[in-house]
Protein backbone atom coordinates (compact mmCIF):
# COMPACT_ATOMS: atom_id res chain seq x y z
CA UNK A 1 0.00 0.00 0.00
CA UNK A 2 2.57 2.41 0.60
CA UNK A 3 4.43 1.53 -2.74
CA UNK A 4 1.04 2.07 -4.32
CA UNK A 5 1.15 5.81 -2.83
CA UNK A 6 4.17 7.22 -3.33
CA UNK A 7 3.88 5.90 -6.74
CA UNK A 8 0.96 7.80 -6.86
CA UNK A 9 2.35 10.73 -5.21
CA UNK A 10 4.68 10.75 -7.70
CA UNK A 11 2.94 10.72 -10.53
CA UNK A 12 0.89 13.62 -9.40
CA UNK A 13 3.97 16.19 -10.24
CA UNK A 14 4.25 14.95 -13.53
CA UNK A 15 2.91 17.76 -16.05
CA UNK A 16 -0.78 17.83 -16.08
CA UNK A 17 -2.28 16.38 -18.92
CA UNK A 18 -3.21 19.60 -20.92
CA UNK A 19 1.08 19.38 -21.83
CA UNK A 20 1.76 18.14 -24.86
CA UNK A 21 4.13 15.36 -23.94
CA UNK A 22 5.71 15.37 -21.04
CA UNK A 23 8.09 18.25 -19.82
CA UNK A 24 11.04 15.68 -20.05
CA UNK A 25 9.82 14.22 -23.26
CA UNK A 26 9.84 17.22 -25.18
CA UNK A 27 12.73 18.97 -23.55
CA UNK A 28 14.96 14.96 -24.70
CA UNK A 29 13.74 16.09 -28.05
CA UNK A 30 15.17 19.60 -28.01
CA UNK A 31 18.44 17.66 -26.45
CA UNK A 32 18.81 15.14 -29.43
CA UNK A 33 18.50 18.04 -31.71
CA UNK A 34 21.04 19.95 -30.02
CA UNK A 35 23.33 17.23 -30.24
CA UNK A 36 22.89 16.50 -33.68
CA UNK A 37 23.24 20.02 -35.56
CA UNK A 38 26.05 22.46 -36.60
CA UNK A 39 28.06 24.52 -34.96
CA UNK A 40 26.40 27.39 -36.86
CA UNK A 41 23.24 26.91 -36.38
CA UNK A 42 24.30 26.45 -32.45
CA UNK A 43 25.77 30.01 -32.88
CA UNK A 44 22.47 31.30 -34.37
CA UNK A 45 20.09 29.84 -32.11
CA UNK A 46 22.33 30.88 -29.21
CA UNK A 47 21.85 34.58 -30.28
CA UNK A 48 18.20 34.17 -30.72
CA UNK A 49 17.96 33.18 -27.07
CA UNK A 50 20.24 35.78 -26.00
CA UNK A 51 16.88 38.26 -26.83
CA UNK A 52 14.97 36.20 -23.86
CA UNK A 53 14.12 39.75 -21.88
CA UNK A 54 12.12 41.30 -25.12
CA UNK A 55 9.72 38.23 -25.28
CA UNK A 56 7.94 39.59 -21.34
CA UNK A 57 7.28 36.06 -20.67
CA UNK A 58 9.55 36.03 -17.23
CA UNK A 59 7.25 33.14 -15.98
CA UNK A 60 8.39 31.13 -18.75
CA UNK A 61 12.02 30.92 -18.88
CA UNK A 62 13.54 30.56 -22.58
CA UNK A 63 17.43 30.64 -22.47
CA UNK A 64 17.88 27.21 -23.79
CA UNK A 65 16.59 25.15 -26.51
CA UNK A 66 15.37 22.82 -24.05
CA UNK A 67 12.93 25.91 -22.75
CA UNK A 68 12.10 26.39 -26.18
CA UNK A 69 10.62 22.72 -25.82
CA UNK A 70 8.55 24.08 -22.88
CA UNK A 71 7.88 27.50 -24.13
CA UNK A 72 4.32 26.77 -26.06
CA UNK A 73 2.87 25.41 -23.74
CA UNK A 74 4.27 26.97 -20.60
CA UNK A 75 2.51 30.24 -21.76
CA UNK A 76 -0.74 28.82 -21.62
CA UNK A 77 -0.87 29.71 -17.65
CA UNK A 78 -2.01 33.25 -19.77
CA UNK A 79 -4.45 32.70 -21.24
CA UNK A 80 -5.61 36.08 -21.97
CA UNK A 81 -2.40 36.77 -23.61
CA UNK A 82 -1.90 33.51 -25.38
CA UNK A 83 -5.55 31.42 -25.67
CA UNK A 84 -5.00 31.85 -29.93
CA UNK A 85 -2.51 29.45 -29.81
CA UNK A 86 -4.39 26.31 -28.12
CA UNK A 87 -5.66 24.70 -31.40
CA UNK A 88 -2.18 24.86 -32.71
CA UNK A 89 -0.84 22.15 -30.25
CA UNK A 90 -2.56 19.21 -32.82
CA UNK A 91 -4.23 18.27 -35.33
CA UNK A 92 -6.80 14.94 -34.41
CA UNK A 93 -8.43 12.89 -37.39
CA UNK A 94 -10.39 10.40 -36.99
CA UNK A 95 -8.74 6.86 -36.90
CA UNK A 96 -12.53 5.63 -38.21
CA UNK A 97 -11.81 7.60 -41.31
CA UNK A 98 -9.22 7.78 -44.21
CA UNK A 99 -6.59 10.12 -43.15
CA UNK A 100 -7.32 13.63 -44.81
CA UNK A 101 -4.28 15.71 -44.42
CA UNK A 102 -6.16 19.01 -44.90
CA UNK A 103 -8.41 18.39 -42.43
CA UNK A 104 -8.84 20.18 -38.96
CA UNK A 105 -6.69 22.75 -39.74
CA UNK A 106 -8.99 25.32 -40.61
CA UNK A 107 -6.94 28.92 -41.10
CA UNK A 108 -3.74 27.16 -40.59
CA UNK A 109 -4.95 26.65 -36.62
CA UNK A 110 -3.42 23.31 -36.33
CA UNK A 111 0.06 21.91 -35.33
CA UNK A 112 1.45 21.11 -38.90
CA UNK A 113 0.72 24.68 -40.28
CA UNK A 114 2.14 26.38 -37.67
CA UNK A 115 5.40 23.72 -37.69
CA UNK A 116 5.59 25.31 -41.36
CA UNK A 117 4.69 28.99 -40.31
CA UNK A 118 6.98 29.36 -37.45
CA UNK A 119 9.98 27.98 -39.58
CA UNK A 120 9.53 30.43 -42.44
CA UNK A 121 9.65 33.16 -39.83
CA UNK A 122 12.59 31.47 -38.29
CA UNK A 123 13.96 31.86 -41.54
CA UNK A 124 13.14 35.55 -41.89
CA UNK A 125 16.21 37.66 -41.05
CA UNK A 126 14.53 40.49 -42.09
CA UNK A 127 12.20 39.94 -39.05
CA UNK A 128 13.05 41.29 -35.42
CA UNK A 129 15.12 39.01 -33.49
CA UNK A 130 12.16 38.36 -30.48
CA UNK A 131 9.90 37.51 -33.34
CA UNK A 132 12.20 34.80 -34.87
CA UNK A 133 13.13 33.71 -30.93
CA UNK A 134 9.43 33.40 -30.58
CA UNK A 135 8.85 31.43 -33.87
CA UNK A 136 11.62 29.35 -32.93
CA UNK A 137 9.96 28.23 -29.34
CA UNK A 138 6.76 27.38 -31.36
CA UNK A 139 8.57 25.38 -33.70
CA UNK A 140 10.15 23.05 -31.91
CA UNK A 141 7.35 22.74 -29.40
CA UNK A 142 5.33 21.84 -32.42
CA UNK A 143 7.71 19.59 -33.97
CA UNK A 144 7.57 17.53 -30.75
CA UNK A 145 3.77 17.58 -30.24
CA UNK A 146 2.79 16.27 -33.84
CA UNK A 147 5.27 12.95 -32.98
CA UNK A 148 2.76 12.20 -30.09
CA UNK A 149 0.00 9.67 -31.42
CA UNK A 150 -2.34 10.86 -29.48
CA UNK A 151 -1.68 14.68 -31.04
CA UNK A 152 -3.27 13.17 -34.48
CA UNK A 153 -5.44 10.20 -33.56
CA UNK A 154 -8.91 10.35 -32.39
CA UNK A 155 -11.49 8.02 -31.73
CA UNK A 156 -14.14 10.82 -30.73
CA UNK A 157 -12.77 11.07 -27.18
CA UNK A 158 -10.23 14.42 -27.48
CA UNK A 159 -7.46 12.05 -28.51
CA UNK A 160 -7.39 9.77 -25.59
CA UNK A 161 -8.09 12.74 -23.17
CA UNK A 162 -12.10 11.04 -22.61
CA UNK A 163 -10.70 7.51 -21.80
CA UNK A 164 -9.86 6.55 -18.62
CA UNK A 165 -7.02 4.01 -18.16
CA UNK A 166 -4.87 2.75 -15.40
CA UNK A 167 -1.10 2.58 -16.39
CA UNK A 168 0.12 -0.54 -14.44
CA UNK A 169 -0.91 -0.40 -11.06
CA UNK A 170 -1.62 3.46 -11.12
CA UNK A 171 -5.57 3.56 -11.41
CA UNK A 172 -7.75 6.26 -13.42
CA UNK A 173 -5.21 8.54 -15.87
CA UNK A 174 -6.31 9.07 -19.10
CA UNK A 175 -4.88 7.34 -22.50
CA UNK A 176 -3.52 10.55 -23.31
CA UNK A 177 -1.91 11.12 -20.43
CA UNK A 178 -0.31 7.82 -20.51
CA UNK A 179 1.08 8.53 -23.78
CA UNK A 180 2.02 12.20 -22.94
CA UNK A 181 3.32 11.31 -19.58
CA UNK A 182 4.42 7.97 -18.14
CA UNK A 183 4.90 5.69 -21.02
CA UNK A 184 6.75 8.30 -22.89
CA UNK A 185 9.28 9.07 -19.64
CA UNK A 186 10.16 5.37 -19.16
CA UNK A 187 10.78 4.63 -23.07
CA UNK A 188 13.35 7.69 -22.96
CA UNK A 189 14.86 6.61 -19.41
CA UNK A 190 17.51 3.73 -20.38
CA UNK A 191 20.69 4.90 -19.39
CA UNK A 192 22.21 2.01 -21.52
CA UNK A 193 20.63 3.08 -24.61
CA UNK A 194 20.56 6.93 -24.55
CA UNK A 195 18.49 8.92 -26.86
CA UNK A 196 20.26 12.14 -26.58
CA UNK A 197 23.69 11.87 -28.53
CA UNK A 198 25.07 12.44 -32.29
CA UNK A 199 22.92 10.13 -34.21
CA UNK A 200 24.78 8.71 -37.60
CA UNK A 201 23.95 9.44 -41.18
CA UNK A 202 22.59 6.17 -41.25
CA UNK A 203 20.61 6.63 -38.51
CA UNK A 204 19.46 10.24 -39.41
CA UNK A 205 18.56 8.83 -42.57
CA UNK A 206 16.38 5.66 -41.27
CA UNK A 207 14.52 8.32 -38.64
CA UNK A 208 14.19 11.83 -39.96
CA UNK A 209 12.84 13.31 -42.90
CA UNK A 210 9.23 14.21 -44.51
CA UNK A 211 7.09 16.77 -44.22
CA UNK A 212 4.93 17.71 -40.92
CA UNK A 213 1.79 16.39 -42.93
CA UNK A 214 4.07 13.07 -42.98
CA UNK A 215 4.60 13.23 -39.14
CA UNK A 216 1.17 13.29 -38.43
CA UNK A 217 0.07 10.63 -40.77
CA UNK A 218 2.65 8.76 -38.72
CA UNK A 219 1.04 9.60 -35.37
CA UNK A 220 -2.70 8.78 -36.80
CA UNK A 221 -1.46 5.44 -37.91
CA UNK A 222 0.20 4.41 -34.69
CA UNK A 223 -2.88 5.50 -33.03
CA UNK A 224 -4.89 3.14 -35.11
CA UNK A 225 -3.36 0.49 -35.45
CA UNK A 226 -1.36 0.11 -32.14
CA UNK A 227 -2.33 2.74 -29.42
CA UNK A 228 -6.58 1.88 -29.46
CA UNK A 229 -6.04 -1.11 -30.40
CA UNK A 230 -3.50 -2.45 -27.53
CA UNK A 231 -5.60 -0.41 -25.40
CA UNK A 232 -8.66 -1.78 -25.04
CA UNK A 233 -7.56 -5.18 -26.53
CA UNK A 234 -9.86 -5.37 -29.85
CA UNK A 235 -9.73 -3.98 -33.74
CA UNK A 236 -13.43 -3.28 -33.59
CA UNK A 237 -12.08 0.54 -32.87
CA UNK A 238 -15.75 1.64 -35.05
CA UNK A 239 -18.51 0.34 -34.08
CA UNK A 240 -19.24 2.55 -31.13
CA UNK A 241 -19.09 0.03 -28.24
CA UNK A 242 -15.19 1.48 -26.83
CA UNK A 243 -15.74 1.35 -23.25
CA UNK A 244 -14.72 4.66 -21.32
CA UNK A 245 -12.30 3.09 -19.23
CA UNK A 246 -9.22 0.52 -19.98
CA UNK A 247 -6.14 -0.77 -18.29
CA UNK A 248 -2.65 -1.06 -19.82
CA UNK A 249 -1.45 -4.22 -18.84
CA UNK A 250 2.39 -4.68 -18.63
CA UNK A 251 2.93 -6.21 -21.57
CA UNK A 252 1.22 -3.21 -23.33
CA UNK A 253 3.24 -1.20 -21.30
CA UNK A 254 6.47 -3.21 -22.53
CA UNK A 255 5.29 -3.00 -26.27
CA UNK A 256 4.69 0.55 -26.36
CA UNK A 257 8.21 1.98 -24.88
CA UNK A 258 9.64 1.50 -28.13
CA UNK A 259 7.56 3.11 -29.93
CA UNK A 260 7.50 5.95 -27.73
CA UNK A 261 11.43 6.08 -27.94
CA UNK A 262 11.31 6.04 -31.45
CA UNK A 263 9.25 8.81 -32.00
CA UNK A 264 11.09 10.88 -29.27
CA UNK A 265 14.18 10.41 -31.24
CA UNK A 266 12.97 10.87 -34.79
CA UNK A 267 10.69 14.36 -33.09
CA UNK A 268 14.24 15.45 -31.90
CA UNK A 269 16.48 14.94 -35.50
CA UNK A 270 13.76 16.29 -37.13
CA UNK A 271 13.75 19.25 -35.33
CA UNK A 272 17.14 19.27 -36.41
CA UNK A 273 16.61 19.41 -39.83
CA UNK A 274 13.99 22.31 -39.46
CA UNK A 275 16.65 24.49 -37.72
CA UNK A 276 19.32 23.88 -40.22
CA UNK A 277 16.68 24.31 -43.01
CA UNK A 278 15.97 27.58 -41.25
CA UNK A 279 19.23 28.87 -41.21
CA UNK A 280 20.43 27.77 -44.26
CA UNK A 281 21.77 30.47 -46.78
CA UNK A 282 18.97 31.92 -49.20
CA UNK A 283 15.29 32.47 -48.62
CA UNK A 284 13.36 29.75 -47.59
CA UNK A 285 10.82 28.63 -50.44
CA UNK A 286 6.98 29.09 -49.23
CA UNK A 287 5.58 25.61 -49.25
CA UNK A 288 2.85 24.32 -51.43
CA UNK A 289 -0.64 23.56 -49.89
CA UNK A 290 1.08 20.06 -48.46
CA UNK A 291 3.19 21.70 -46.53
CA UNK A 292 6.14 20.74 -48.34
CA UNK A 293 9.59 23.19 -47.94
CA UNK A 294 11.47 22.84 -51.20
CA UNK A 295 14.23 23.72 -49.67
CA UNK A 296 15.94 20.31 -48.59
CA UNK A 297 18.08 20.25 -45.17
CA UNK A 298 21.44 20.60 -45.29
CA UNK A 299 23.65 17.40 -44.14
CA UNK A 300 24.78 17.99 -40.81
CA UNK A 301 27.95 16.62 -38.66
CA UNK A 302 27.13 13.79 -36.53
CA UNK A 303 29.28 10.89 -35.04
CA UNK A 304 28.30 7.03 -35.21
CA UNK A 305 26.32 7.41 -31.50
Amino acid sequence: MRLFAAIVALLALLPAPALAWGDYAHRQTARVAEANVSPASLAKIRALLAKEKELGTPKCPLTTLADAAVWADCIKGEGWRWGYTSAWHYRTAPVCEAFNPRGNCAGGNCVTAQIIRAQRMLADESLPAPIRLEALAFMVHFAGDVHMPLHSGDNEDRGGNDRKADYGIVPDLNLHWIWDGPLAERAISDPADPVVRAYSPAERAELAGGTPDDWGRESWEIARSFVYPTAFDTENLCDGTLPKKTALTQDDIVRGVPIAKRRVQQAGLRIAELLETAFAPGPLAVPDRRGDSPRPAPTVPGGEG
